[in-house]
């Protein structure tokens, strides 16, 4: 199990004028039917990029030999490029006429990717009989599709749930918290599980103000039964009763009660739960093998009674991306692609990895338990994965506006700003940033 790879790392504005001018200096889009460089060459492997490590590298790098050896005359070649770097390098390449056949790339970037002229429209591609399309979770083929055209096929799934160390539960006696639980059972778990003469929290958030920080709090706007922007994604729609039930959550918790370690750092939480001083996390599955030291459950998003949210949640997949270096190029590529996030390749990845499966009908209670006996809890996630309703807005504007929220989330949890006044300077200025302003 990798550390989340959906979420960015650091500044966007230069990638987002390298976007711009990528747009510029290659021309015109081309599609999968060739006039990329190059186009009908056959020659040389088909070119991966991709960031895996360890565990799993070592599993892709078995389904790319087993590829080769039922395809033969079929190759493979991948480049380790770090998956923070990959959309810088995927431009720099595509500015030089060389972007690689396939590349790794972060969801999040998916609305900025489609603007790239090399990325090759996959719309009709999943529609091929055996592609199954729909059997891909909801929240994948949303991240996945930009303005209806499909521009990857994903590579990773995941979401957030709650982990909870047991031991602490029984010790403040508490019961464990159940699948129809709510944010008031969880903000009266946290405040119960808070021991300042110890140093212990209930529960934490984390405050760098990046997206990790805006993503935790939009699970909440969802289930308080909330939208993040109007349906045309021309105006700010969370300044709302459900917008303001969920920043007033959090300020109950991080001000009033102080039951909340806030983490600038976005990385000492892991430590402190490992070593016995958090109670609860609102984390990923990711997370789950930092916590070697504790007897810990894991359970879906509490919900706020009489919203239409119910228990949903977040998912931040990634995705493949195909770039056109020629009619033949591509079809290899499209080909290599679809065996790979087969059902039985997704199953087989999962199992090495722990990885989520990407499809549906592979969240089987067989493979549940497999995951399970090598790292409790990751049935759970797998689970959850149909309380992934939504994604994030499929727009450009989007690393501008989660930069303003982020500000937001953070100046209520320090209690610099009260919710409704955060809410109103924030809707303010996503309004101008969604105007161009």
């Amino acid at each position: 199990m990798t550390i989340p790879r959906h979420l960015w790392r650091g500044p966007l504005a230069g990638l987002l004028t390298a976007l711009t001018a990528a747009a510029v200096l290659v021309g015109c889009g081309t599609d999968s039917g060739g006039g990329g460089s190059g186009a009908g060459a056959t020659s040389g492997p088909i070119q991966v990029w991709e960031g895996y490590t360890e565990g799993d590298a070592k599993a892709f790098a078995h389904l790319v030999a087993e590829y080769e050896a039922q395809h033969p005359g079929q190759k493979v070649s991948t480049l380790f490029v770090n998956n923070d770097d990959t959309l810088q390098k995927v431009l720099t390449a595509v500015h030089g006429g060389s972007p690689p056949d396939i590349a790794y790339l972060y969801g999040s970037w998916a609305p900025n990717v489609a603007q790239i002229p090399q990325v090759v429209d996959l719309t009709q591609v999943v529609k091929r009989p055996g592609v199954n399309w729909g059997d891909f979770w909801t929240g994948e083929r949303d991240v996945a599709t930009v303005n209806d055209k499909v521009i990857g096929v994903p590579a990773l799934v995941d979401n957030l749930a709650v982990v909870y160390n047991k031991k602490l539960f029984t010790k403040a006696g508490l019961a464990p918290p159940g699948p129809d639980w709510t944010w008031q059972q969880f903000t009266d778990d946290a405040r119960k599980l808070t021991d300042p003469a110890i140093k212990q929290y209930g529960s934490a958030y984390v405050t760098p103000g990046t997206e990790d920080t805006v993503w935790h709090w939009e699970a909440l706007l969802w289930e308080a039964g909330g939208q993040l922007l109007s349906a045309d994604n021309k105006q700010a729609a969370f300044d709302t009763p459900a917008g303001l039930a969920s920043l007033n959550t959090l300020r109950d918790m991080a001000v009033t009660n102080k039951s909340v370690y806030l983490d600038p750092s976005d990385s000492n939480y892991a430590t402190l739960f490992n070593s016995g001083k958090i109670g609860m996390l609102v984390t990923g599955p990711w997370d789950l093998g930092n916590f070697p030291d504790v007897e810990y459950g894991v359970q879906v998003m509490p919900s706020y009674p009489g919203a239409s949210g119910g228990h949903q949640t977040i998912s931040g997949p990634d995705n493949w991306v195909v770039f056109n270096n020629g009619s033949a190029r591509v079809s290899a590529a499209e080909q290599f692609l679809l065996w790979l996030t087969a059902p039985a390749q997704v199953k087989s990845f999962s199992l090495a990895t722990g990885e989520l499966p990407t499809r549906q009908s592979q969240a089987q209670p067989s493979l549940s338990q497999q995951m399970d006996a090598a790292l409790p809890g990751v049935s759970t996630f797998i689970t959850n994965l149909a309380n992934v309703q939504q994604a994030r807005p499929q727009i450009p504007q989007y690393p501008k506006i989660s930069q303003i929220l982020g500000t937001m989330v953070v100046s209520v949890l320090l209690g610099k700003s009260q919710p409704q006044a955060a809410l109103d300077s924030a809707a303010q200025q996503v309004n101008q940033a969604l105007a161009g302003n």
